[in-house]
């Protein structure tokens, strides 16, 4: 039997499981088709059923999909609260399945176009409701994991589509862009058949229900107990508390811009912030375009250009596996911060190496690309799409998540559009750009960007509410003057971070199993003694 609640048989592990494969398919699917046209646009067979495009063209064919991408984003934010979660994600997987029948069967160059478009709108919506669905159905301690392991999926599909595009490179004919184009329509089915069995997020559910019943039925499946279990009262409990401190007012449009007293309209900038700050790393300068510059820049031959793109892309994945671990235990703060500077470092070596030309300086360009990777997804990859979810207020969570993911198609769409004729133009310094603009993303998050990880969703609208108390007991505790420069939520949200960390640490609140509730709580109110707590950023 199937209703809100989902299918009744599944719970605890396997339920959560059922949910993750969904919102990790929706990922994969962003990444097959990020990658599939960096194959497709060096393919003769697609160039001449194309007409031939210009270098300008072939760019802007391949950007629409972030313009679709954006607007599916933002149509996303006026519906996904209605809908709720599930059903946004049959919507989208919908849509791309009819934009991937659209570009497999294009016969001219505007019927590639509107499929380019079409399946952006569909990739906009599932990346606007997947990381809220996922975060929402998650323990806190397990949210950053869960999502690294759709952001890895987002990989995996990624290198799938590189593999597939060697593969079918030794197929002469339309078969050779086509197959790869339509052969996402697969994991878009999967999402349509799997996800009317799955039921919609406790949180959306005791939002929009006269009664929290269902949400609580739902939520005593999701962490494998009954109704009445302490841990499922204790979250029930707050998640209503959260619902009731915000306004009616805070679930409008008009809210993210209004402070709403927690700050809404500062979170709602963080999230747009740091998704568009991803694409300004210049991370598709790679992801699109890596056979082009293997092919243009170290002058490979269309074939040595796809089969290193798909060791490339192996090399990707793999990396992935790391931030696994990395964006709980070291937070997603610190690995924005790392992991940019790296970026910015690999860059200028990548631009060195380029604009030298020899064959040795080719391979230690090809040896910066894949460094770079590492950098980007270990430090900007599944933290960026975490991040809103766990910032924004839950009345406009869905809205706001929504508009970070039009953000990063936006952003992604001026990075897609702009590099080949920079790298035509301009050669190696087009990458002195991105150097640079990493290099201001760190010092942008060092100064605005509070720490999230180890704290519940609920506990986090805590941290941005005014605490004069707080606020002069962290000023005592600063020992450098260059932490002035930072916004009084991010120190807070530092020892609030390390409150938690050392109460998991002496075993404190595991019966709730919600322990960075009580660490935010007990220190939001001055409750607890902190010479115990390590004050570091």
């Amino acid at each position: 039997m199937i209703d809100k609640t989902g299918l009744k048989g599944l719970t605890g592990g396997p339920l959560v499981a059922a949910i993750t494969t969904v919102c990790a398919s929706s990922f994969l699917l962003f990444g097959y088709d990020q990658g599939v046209m960096s194959g497709v646009v060096i393919s003769q067979y697609w160039l001449d059923e194309m007409g031939n495009p210009s270098t300008v063209m072939t760019g802007t064919i391949t950007a629409l999909y972030d313009v679709g991408a954006v607007f599916g984003a933002i149509i996303a934010a006026f519906t996904v609260e209605r809908l709720g979660r599930k059903r946004s994600l049959l919507v989208g997987s919908s849509l791309i399945v009819i934009g991937s029948i659209l570009m497999g069967a294009s016969v001219e160059r505007i019927q590639m176009m509107v499929g380019r478009i079409v399946t952006g709108l569909g990739i906009g919506f599932l990346t606007s409701v997947a990381p809220v669905y996922q975060s929402e159905i998650c323990l806190p301690s397990q949210r950053g994991w869960h999502v690294s392991c759709q952001l890895t999926m987002m990989l995996f599909g990624l290198m799938l589509s590189y593999w597939i595009n060697y593969a079918f490179y030794f197929h002469p004919g339309q078969v050779q862009w086509r197959f790869p184009i339509i052969f996402q329509a697969v994991f878009a089915l999967y999402v349509l058949v799997v996800t009317p069995f799955l039921p919609d997020t406790p949180r959306w559910l005791m939002l929009h229900e006269t009664s929290p019943a269902k949400g609580t039925e739902v939520l005593a499946k999701l962490r494998g107990t009954t109704e009445d279990d302490p841990v499922v009262q204790n979250e029930k409990s707050d998640i209503l508390s959260a619902i009731n401190i915000e306004s009616e007012e805070e679930g409008s449009w008009r809210s993210l811009f209004m402070d709403g007293g927690c700050a809404a309209n500062k979170r709602f900038f963080l999230a747009v912030g740091i998704q568009f700050m991803q694409q300004t790393s210049g991370i598709n300068i790679i992801t699109y375009y890596a056979p082009t510059l293997f092919k243009e820049s170290l002058g490979m031959s269309q074939e040595e250009a796809l089969f290193l793109g798909c060791f490339l892309q192996v090399w990707y994945i793999i990396a992935s596996f790391l931030t696994w671990y990395m964006i709980d235990s070291v937070g997603r703060r610190r690995l924005y911060i790392i992991m940019a500077l790296g970026m910015c470092v690999v860059l200028v070596c990548e631009a060195i190496t380029v604009s030298i030309g020899t064959a040795r300086s080719g391979v230690a360009a090809v040896f910066f690309v894949f460094a770079f990777e590492a950098c980007f997804t270990w430090g900007w990859m599944a933290t960026v799409w975490v991040y809103p979810a766990e910032i924004l207020p839950l009345k406009i969570r869905s809205k706001g998540a929504a508009l970070a993911a039009a953000a990063d198609f936006l952003g992604n769409f001026l990075v897609v559009e702009i590099t080949p004729p920079a790298l035509e133009n301009i050669g190696y310094q087009t990458y002195i750009i991105f150097a640079v603009l990493n290099l201001v993303a760190a010092m942008i998050v060092y100064c605005f960007y509070p720490e999230t990880s180890y704290l519940n969703l609920e506990s986090v609208d805590l941290i941005f509410m005014e605490d004069e108390k707080r606020d002069r007991e962290i000023e005592s505790k600063q020992k450098f003057y260059h932490k002035a420069l930072q916004w009084n939520v991010v120190p807070r949200a530092r020892m609030a971070v390390n409150e938690a960390k050392a109460r998991k640490r002496a075993g404190f609140a595991e019966a709730s199993g919600d322990i960075e509730q009580t660490a935010v709580r007990s220190g939001s109110k001055g409750d607890m003694r902190q010479d115990h707590v390590e004050y570091t950023d």
